[in-house]
């Protein structure tokens, strides 16, 4: 009994050694165990060559121009900030797990206990050791205060106490599923799209009317919580001029997904050229089906949430007045054309999910006139 009991825990002990180490124990298997184990590396070269073959192929499909909300291309100084502080982490990252492989490639080759027929069970344990614990303990404390430092550093840079000289304010507001921009001031007020001038601070003063968003454009950099009855700031200074896309980055909804905005950074002839046209009024519609769309507009139930200037008072939906010269609409998710917006005045519900708007039961000829007379809104 009790050499069949050694027996079996040299059987046992030499068994949990090879499942761990499988091939040093090659040469102890039989004939078909050390077919597997070659027939497993086999595989694992074959696996392996693949993946250094089909890695470039996968990296060249990676255009850059595909990506418009990516963070890897910061065009702002918070967007450096950001990525300094990433690729600062990826350092550390690299670093760690160099160390690491190194103690585990060490261990196993200088420290391995190997199975023995005079040592029928796993050798002793070794004793604790206070060292080892403090290091195992403060090591990792210390990795996360390298990167919680700069980190930090970012959020408070990001969100000054007073705002920058010369900085350009805008009122942020999130709503179910749209943006309202707001220039203090100014007498402008935008929807899903705003302008600022390169190379000026732009300073966003962030609230909700219902629930809580994320106010966040990739390509500037940070993020930012945007929450019912609290103000919070995003500041940053855009450093090239373009098209940037934002969007809501806290699920709020049914058409959570479809809350985008567009930021365009413009010189500052182009950012004056727009705020001149932006704080006169809309261009009249004299004539044509645009004077016709009018008339449709102040008799349906358009002007009990649409503002425009000098023509309706409402305050739910976005503001009109230059409707016509923006390039988006419904959350910056359709190109502002006459066929998407009479499709969208036709049946809100069907192109955005949860989009409050009712349909107006407008049809053929009214229809038509009340999209020119939006389009004309310049």
């Amino acid at each position: 009994m009790a050499s069949h009991a050694a027996a079996s825990g040299r059987k046992g002990w030499r068994m949990s050694f090879c499942l761990s180490n499988p091939l040093p124990c090659a040469r102890a298997l039989s004939p078909r165990g050390r077919s597997m184990v070659n027939n497993l590396k086999s595989y694992l070269r074959r696996a392996e060559f693949a993946a250094l073959v089909a890695m470039p192929v996968l990296l060249a499909g990676c255009n850059p121009a595909d990506f418009p909300a990516s963070t890897f291309a910061p065009r702002s100084d918070l967007g450096h900030w950001v990525q300094g502080v990433y690729l600062e982490t990826i350092v550390w990252d690299s670093l760690i797990l160099a160390l690491i492989c190194g103690l585990i490639f060490l261990l196993l080759t200088r420290y391995s206990t190997r199975a023995r027929e005079d040592q029928p069970g796993p050798p002793p344990p070794h004793g604790e050791s206070i060292e080892l614990e403090i290091a195992w303990t403060a090591g990792p404390a210390l990795i996360l205060l390298f990167i919680a430092v700069p980190s930090l550093r970012i959020v408070f840079r990001s969100q000054p106490a007073t705002p920058p000289p010369h900085s350009l304010i805008i009122n942020v507001t999130a709503h179910q599923w749209w943006w309202q921009f707001d220039y203090p001031g100014l007498g402008v007020e935008t929807a899903d799209e705003v302008h600022i001038p390169v190379g000026r601070p732009a300073r966003f003063l962030l609230n909700s009317a219902d629930v809580i968003h994320s106010f966040w454009v990739p390509g500037m950099g940070g993020k930012r919580d945007v929450i019912p009855g609290h103000v919070n700031e995003l500041t940053f200074t855009p450093d090239t001029p373009g098209e940037y896309i934002g969007e809501c980055a806290e699920f709020c909804g049914l058409s959570h997904a479809n809350m985008k905005f567009r930021i365009f950074v413009q010189t500052p002839v182009d950012y004056a050229n727009w705020l001149a046209n932006q704080t006169s009024g809309p261009r009249n519609a004299n004539q044509g089906a645009a004077a016709a769309g009018e008339h449709v507009f102040l008799t349906s139930a358009c002007t009990t949430c649409h503002a425009i200037k000098g023509v309706s008072s409402g305050y739910i939906g976005p503001n009109l007045t230059h409707f016509g010269s923006r390039t988006t609409f419904a959350g910056s998710i359709y190109v502002n054309t006459p066929a998407n917006v009479a499709a969208w005045i036709e049946d809100p519900e069907a192109l955005k999910p949860g989009a409050q708007m009712p349909p107006l039961g407008l049809r053929g000829k009214e229809l038509d006139q009340l999209v020119a007379y939006l389009e004309s809104l310049k």
